[in-house]
Protein backbone atom coordinates (compact mmCIF):
# COMPACT_ATOMS: atom_id res chain seq x y z
CA UNK A 1 0.00 0.00 0.00
CA UNK A 2 3.01 2.24 0.32
CA UNK A 3 3.07 2.27 -3.32
CA UNK A 4 0.28 4.44 -3.53
CA UNK A 5 1.46 7.36 -1.79
CA UNK A 6 4.50 7.68 -3.86
CA UNK A 7 4.24 9.80 -7.18
CA UNK A 8 3.56 7.31 -10.23
CA UNK A 9 5.62 6.67 -13.10
CA UNK A 10 5.34 8.90 -15.98
CA UNK A 11 4.24 6.14 -18.22
CA UNK A 12 1.00 4.93 -16.00
CA UNK A 13 -0.62 8.39 -15.88
CA UNK A 14 0.59 8.87 -20.27
CA UNK A 15 -1.34 5.27 -20.41
CA UNK A 16 -3.97 6.10 -18.65
CA UNK A 17 -4.70 9.48 -20.65
CA UNK A 18 -3.91 7.76 -24.07
CA UNK A 19 -7.05 5.04 -23.16
CA UNK A 20 -9.47 7.85 -22.38
CA UNK A 21 -8.39 9.70 -25.31
CA UNK A 22 -8.70 6.41 -27.35
CA UNK A 23 -12.44 5.98 -26.15
CA UNK A 24 -13.17 9.38 -26.77
CA UNK A 25 -12.06 9.26 -30.46
CA UNK A 26 -14.34 6.00 -30.55
CA UNK A 27 -17.13 7.70 -29.53
CA UNK A 28 -16.79 10.98 -31.13
CA UNK A 29 -16.32 13.14 -28.13
CA UNK A 30 -13.80 16.10 -27.71
CA UNK A 31 -12.12 16.47 -24.12
CA UNK A 32 -11.42 20.34 -23.01
CA UNK A 33 -11.92 22.17 -19.91
CA UNK A 34 -13.01 25.37 -21.27
CA UNK A 35 -16.01 23.88 -22.78
CA UNK A 36 -17.32 23.13 -19.37
CA UNK A 37 -17.34 26.61 -18.50
CA UNK A 38 -19.29 27.76 -21.53
CA UNK A 39 -21.66 24.81 -20.07
CA UNK A 40 -22.25 25.73 -17.08
CA UNK A 41 -22.81 29.26 -18.51
CA UNK A 42 -24.92 28.40 -20.65
CA UNK A 43 -27.04 26.41 -17.67
CA UNK A 44 -27.37 29.21 -15.50
CA UNK A 45 -29.08 31.51 -18.30
CA UNK A 46 -26.24 33.30 -20.23
CA UNK A 47 -27.81 32.15 -23.88
CA UNK A 48 -30.54 35.14 -23.03
CA UNK A 49 -27.72 37.63 -23.37
CA UNK A 50 -25.41 36.23 -25.31
CA UNK A 51 -25.42 34.27 -28.89
CA UNK A 52 -22.27 32.11 -28.12
CA UNK A 53 -24.03 30.82 -25.11
CA UNK A 54 -27.31 29.78 -27.30
CA UNK A 55 -26.26 25.77 -27.90
CA UNK A 56 -28.21 22.82 -26.74
CA UNK A 57 -25.86 22.11 -23.15
CA UNK A 58 -27.50 18.54 -22.82
CA UNK A 59 -25.21 17.41 -25.47
CA UNK A 60 -22.31 18.32 -23.56
CA UNK A 61 -23.65 17.38 -20.17
CA UNK A 62 -21.18 14.39 -20.60
CA UNK A 63 -18.29 16.14 -20.01
CA UNK A 64 -19.64 17.64 -16.82
CA UNK A 65 -18.03 14.42 -15.44
CA UNK A 66 -14.52 15.71 -16.03
CA UNK A 67 -15.21 18.39 -13.93
CA UNK A 68 -16.48 16.62 -11.17
CA UNK A 69 -13.47 13.76 -11.75
CA UNK A 70 -10.78 16.47 -11.39
CA UNK A 71 -12.32 18.09 -8.10
CA UNK A 72 -12.89 14.65 -6.49
CA UNK A 73 -9.54 13.34 -7.30
CA UNK A 74 -7.78 16.63 -6.46
CA UNK A 75 -9.74 16.09 -2.89
CA UNK A 76 -8.50 12.64 -2.66
CA UNK A 77 -4.74 12.88 -3.92
CA UNK A 78 -4.05 15.87 -1.47
CA UNK A 79 -5.60 14.48 1.16
CA UNK A 80 -4.96 10.69 1.30
CA UNK A 81 -2.80 9.71 -1.71
CA UNK A 82 -0.06 13.06 -0.95
CA UNK A 83 2.51 11.64 1.77
CA UNK A 84 4.33 14.77 2.14
CA UNK A 85 2.86 18.18 1.03
CA UNK A 86 6.14 19.94 -0.10
CA UNK A 87 7.20 19.83 -4.14
CA UNK A 88 10.21 18.57 -5.03
CA UNK A 89 12.09 21.58 -6.69
CA UNK A 90 15.33 22.23 -7.61
CA UNK A 91 17.59 24.36 -4.33
CA UNK A 92 18.62 26.37 -7.72
CA UNK A 93 14.78 27.08 -8.29
CA UNK A 94 13.96 27.44 -4.52
CA UNK A 95 16.97 29.89 -4.16
CA UNK A 96 15.59 32.29 -7.09
CA UNK A 97 11.90 32.00 -5.71
CA UNK A 98 13.24 33.31 -2.42
CA UNK A 99 14.78 35.86 -3.95
CA UNK A 100 11.77 37.45 -5.11
CA UNK A 101 10.07 36.66 -2.22
CA UNK A 102 8.25 33.36 -1.95
CA UNK A 103 9.66 31.84 1.43
CA UNK A 104 7.29 28.87 0.58
CA UNK A 105 9.24 27.48 -2.21
CA UNK A 106 9.85 24.03 -1.98
CA UNK A 107 7.39 23.67 1.24
CA UNK A 108 3.88 23.86 -0.11
CA UNK A 109 2.31 22.67 -4.05
CA UNK A 110 0.92 26.50 -4.39
CA UNK A 111 2.90 29.80 -2.92
CA UNK A 112 1.11 30.85 -0.27
CA UNK A 113 2.48 34.24 -1.05
CA UNK A 114 -0.08 33.91 -4.24
CA UNK A 115 -2.43 31.75 -3.33
CA UNK A 116 -3.40 32.83 0.52
CA UNK A 117 -6.50 34.67 1.28
CA UNK A 118 -5.04 37.81 1.93
CA UNK A 119 -3.49 38.43 -1.49
CA UNK A 120 -7.54 39.19 -1.70
CA UNK A 121 -7.09 42.73 0.11
CA UNK A 122 -4.73 44.09 -2.14
CA UNK A 123 -6.08 46.07 -4.48
CA UNK A 124 -2.38 45.63 -7.08
CA UNK A 125 -3.10 41.66 -6.75
CA UNK A 126 -7.04 42.01 -7.35
CA UNK A 127 -6.29 43.98 -10.44
CA UNK A 128 -3.60 41.12 -11.74
CA UNK A 129 -6.23 38.53 -11.04
CA UNK A 130 -8.56 40.36 -12.77
CA UNK A 131 -6.01 41.33 -15.52
CA UNK A 132 -4.31 37.46 -16.28
CA UNK A 133 -8.35 35.65 -15.39
CA UNK A 134 -8.99 38.41 -18.47
CA UNK A 135 -6.49 37.26 -20.62
CA UNK A 136 -6.91 33.65 -20.12
CA UNK A 137 -10.65 33.42 -21.08
CA UNK A 138 -9.69 35.30 -24.54
CA UNK A 139 -6.73 32.96 -24.90
CA UNK A 140 -8.96 30.05 -24.36
CA UNK A 141 -12.24 31.54 -26.45
CA UNK A 142 -9.55 33.33 -29.12
CA UNK A 143 -7.77 29.64 -29.97
CA UNK A 144 -10.84 27.99 -29.53
CA UNK A 145 -9.99 25.99 -26.66
CA UNK A 146 -8.18 25.65 -23.33
CA UNK A 147 -4.40 24.02 -23.22
CA UNK A 148 -5.87 20.81 -21.89
CA UNK A 149 -8.19 20.63 -24.92
CA UNK A 150 -5.38 21.20 -27.17
CA UNK A 151 -2.83 19.64 -25.84
CA UNK A 152 -4.56 16.57 -24.98
CA UNK A 153 -7.47 16.02 -26.99
CA UNK A 154 -6.38 18.13 -30.25
CA UNK A 155 -2.78 16.99 -30.53
CA UNK A 156 -4.35 13.17 -30.10
CA UNK A 157 -6.49 14.01 -33.51
CA UNK A 158 -3.49 15.57 -35.03
CA UNK A 159 -5.02 18.78 -35.42
CA UNK A 160 -2.51 21.43 -37.13
CA UNK A 161 -4.64 24.44 -34.96
CA UNK A 162 -4.31 22.49 -31.59
CA UNK A 163 -0.51 22.30 -32.56
CA UNK A 164 -0.43 26.12 -33.25
CA UNK A 165 -1.78 26.58 -30.16
CA UNK A 166 0.16 24.50 -27.48
CA UNK A 167 3.36 26.08 -29.04
CA UNK A 168 1.48 29.50 -28.30
CA UNK A 169 0.83 28.29 -24.79
CA UNK A 170 4.28 27.18 -24.11
CA UNK A 171 5.96 30.61 -25.74
CA UNK A 172 3.44 32.72 -23.72
CA UNK A 173 4.33 30.52 -20.44
CA UNK A 174 8.07 31.06 -21.12
CA UNK A 175 7.69 34.59 -21.94
CA UNK A 176 5.46 35.17 -18.76
CA UNK A 177 8.12 33.56 -16.37
CA UNK A 178 11.33 34.58 -17.76
CA UNK A 179 10.10 38.41 -18.52
CA UNK A 180 7.16 39.46 -17.27
CA UNK A 181 7.18 37.73 -13.84
CA UNK A 182 10.45 38.90 -12.73
CA UNK A 183 9.24 42.57 -13.25
CA UNK A 184 5.84 42.19 -11.19
CA UNK A 185 7.80 40.58 -8.30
Amino acid sequence: MDWIMQPWPWYVSGAAIALVMLLLLLVGRNFGMSSNLRTFCTMCGAGKTSEFFRFDWKEQQWNLIVVVGAIIGGFIAAHYLTADPAVAINPVTVAELNTLGFESAGKAYLPTELFSSGVFSEPATLGLLALGGFLVGFGARYAGGCTSGHAISGLSNLQWPSLLAVIGFFAGGMVMIYFLFPLIF
